[in-house]
């Protein structure tokens, strides 16, 4: 029996920012006050290729702070590419911590499926 599950994302998981991270190849991230052009923000810091400034994780209200500048800054495929990351990240972590097996099926669209086995399901 398959269930689609739409997942809408609030980054609140240190390790799994920090998996979202190896898993794309960037810099391990950075807890502080991190500089976003004329203002600050304190949070995990994620610094994704080409940007200008870090995204920051303010994990206990699960809020992301940028400043791309309307992209010019920091192309927000970058930013998607790292929401897809920790999703993914997360709901593995989750569904392990819990006992499943899951599987990950890269899809031609750039999509992500996750195949949790729930023991006993049908």
């Amino acid at each position: 029996m398959s269930h689609i599950v739409t997942i809408q994302t609030e980054v609140r998981c240190r390790e799994s920012v920090t998996a979202a991270c190896r898993r794309l190849r960037l810099p391990p991230p950075t807890e502080g006050t991190h500089r976003l052009f004329t203002s600050e923000a304190t949070g995990l810091a994620v610094a994704l290729p080409a940007w200008r400034y870090p995204v920051v994780c303010e994990l206990p209200t699960g809020t992301l702070r940028y400043d791309h500048y309307g992209g010019r800054w920091g192309d927000p495929r970058q930013l998607d590419r790292f929401l897809q990351g920790y999703a993914v990240e997360r709901a593995t972590l989750v569904a392990r911590r819990s006992g499943h097996a899951v599987h990950e099926e890269p899809i031609a669209d750039g999509s992500i499926r996750l195949v949790v086995q729930m023991e006993g399901a049908a």
